[in-house]
């Protein structure tokens, strides 16, 4: 004779089933020495990097070079379209970047702005405009050191010793290099033409 009402012996099972589980997890040891041999891999942007701040591409030769720059990740380099990228400005003293421009004439010329421009409560500051000659290979600062924060570069395409800089300044506090700001002589020197 049959006691169990129908269906009852499938849920039967089904708590046998979970306690003999918890009872066998309960007997694994976990601790530091469980994971020590797994290598750290990425697995994903985290709550600071991974933002695209500026983006700048140029077809040379039949070929699309992108210089991509990131809110905290420095400035890297594509010569294949985007398939790949490799970085390009690690050896400054800043990673944060607001603008990345290229010379419309002639595309070594690349010039970076540092320093993230949205104002958000996590922001990263940078010091001032860097230039490269030779397709991003290496850099110089070449001005607005205390500008904090560059939003966008303008090179003429007629004469590429001017260019402007949109310079947000400090965010939480008034200082001179706030406004734009143009170099007639490549980035020896820089004048405010607007703020």
């Amino acid at each position: 004779m049959n006691f169990c009402l129908p269906g009852t012996r499938n849920l039967f099972r089904f708590v046998a089933f979970v306690v003999l589980s918890l009872t066998a997890l309960a007997q694994i040891k976990f601790d530091a020495a469980t994971i020590s041999g797994l290598p750290t891999r990425n697995i994903g942007s985290a709550a600071m990097s991974g933002r695209i701040a500026a983006l700048d591409a140029v077809t040379e030769n039949g070929r699309l070079t992108l210089f991509v720059g990131s809110a905290s990740g420095g400035v890297w380099k594509s010569v294949n379209g985007g398939t790949t990228f490799k970085p390009v400005f690690d050896r400054q003293a800043v990673q944060s970047i607001g603008a990345v421009t290229i010379d419309p004439s002639n595309p070594k010329i690349v010039w970076v702005g540092s320093g993230e421009s949205w104002v958000r409560n996590s922001v990263s500051v940078g010091d001032g405009v860097y230039k490269s000659t030779d397709g991003g290979e290496n850099w110089t600062n070449v001005g607005l050191k205390d500008s904090e924060h560059i939003a966008r570069i303008l090179v003429d395409p007629k004469d590429s010793n001017n260019v402007l800089a949109c310079a947000t300044g400090h965010l939480w506090d008034d200082n001179a290099e706030r406004g734009v700001f143009k170099t007639s002589d490549a980035g020896k020197t820089w004048k405010k033409v607007l703020g």
